[in-house]
């Protein structure tokens, strides 16, 4: 552990030039204490490492020195895909080793290209979660992702919400995780389905390997799965009943996409002049936060559990302002 840490403080130093103890600990998440001690070592191993002292000082290296030691351990190696995506990559353990990566890439380029993707960094950054949207609690990503790696048999206790709301039990073979707008998704077979890391209560990995299927594509699953969910062609639904002005409001809550799947399923006006269509369901939690924002525009009609959810959050509302419904 401290031979890698040592390398990663040489490298920081290598890229970045210049930094004092108090960074050099916040990038290598140790104290200053432990940098002042590595620092030694290193100064002691023959690496040309000097502090200068100032309200600009710190360490830094003898102009002109530079380390070979950027050889890429298998994690590393592994997590290359993620080093844009510093999130994902702690939620899956490799946050570390992602760091370390970009460490040792950056090393190994020559100055003109270090300096242009210096210059991308500072000019680019990739956030995958929506807007007013927080992370899913995933809390078992990481053992998901470890059965997925050792192609082992899982079984999952799944909160699913159709065709019967319930927790049901599942022997499944993880092919893959995909992370769309913040929420991780696990891709398992042996019938190739899509299930939401974040509904999973326990996953329990057997002591049983299974085989991947020949061929298998996992972006080109995904690509046609969402697809297929984005034209109504699968996925849940919910029923409403829309007012014209709840209609004409679906674009802002919905989107253009999600919009044009229910304006497809709307059927004839009633007598108030109101429209049934049916909206796409991700979840109860999730529909009832969109259909809310319609507020009296909009009544659900079905599930029955999203009924239910509406009732009790519009219940719990008006008792916040008994004036105003009084």
């Amino acid at each position: 552990m401290r031979a890698s840490r040592l390398v990663s403080l040489l490298l920081l130093l290598q890229n970045r030039g210049r930094m004092s103890a108090a960074k050099l600990a916040a990038e290598l998440g140790v104290t200053a204490r432990t940098v002042y001690r590595d620092v030694e070592a290193l100064a002691a191993a023959g690496v040309p490492i000097y502090a200068e002292t100032g309200p600009d000082g710190g360490y830094q290296l003898m102009d002109g020195y530079r380390t070979r030691l950027t050889g890429l351990t298998a994690g590393e190696a592994g997590s290359l895909f993620l080093t844009g995506l510093p999130q994902p990559a702690a939620e899956l353990g490799l946050g570390a080793q992602v760091a370390a990566a970009e460490l040792k890439l950056m090393a190994a380029l020559p100055t003109p290209y270090r300096d242009a993707s210096v210059r991308i960094r500072q000019r680019f950054h990739l956030d995958a979660p929506g807007w007013y949207r927080e992370a899913d609690p995933v809390p078992q990503l990481l053992a998901a992702a470890e059965a997925l790696w050792q192609d082992q048999v899982v079984e999952i206790s799944y909160r699913r919400w159709s065709p019967t709301p319930g927790v049901v039990t599942r022997r499944l073979h993880p092919l893959g995780l995909v992370l769309k707008a913040g929420v991780w998704y696990l891709v398992a077979g042996p019938r190739v389905r899509t299930y939401r890391v974040g509904n999973i209560e326990e996953l329990r990995t057997l002591d049983e390997h299974f085989t991947r299927p020949d061929g298998f594509d996992l972006a080109g699953f995904w690509r046609a799965n969402v697809e297929s969910y984005e034209e109504g062609e699968a996925g849940e639904t919910a029923v409403v009943r829309l007012s014209p002005a709840g209609i004409e409001a679906l674009p802002d809550i919905l989107g253009p996409r999600a919009t044009r799947l229910v304006k497809r399923t709307l059927e004839s006006p009633d007598d108030e002049g109101w429209r049934r269509a049916r909206v796409p369901l991700e979840s109860v939690p999730h529909a009832a936060a969109g259909l809310l924002r319609l507020g009296a525009d909009a009544q659900v009609l079905a599930p029955p559990e999203l009924v239910a959810h509406m009732g009790n959050t519009i219940q719990a509302m008006a008792r916040l302002y008994p004036r105003a419904c009084g």
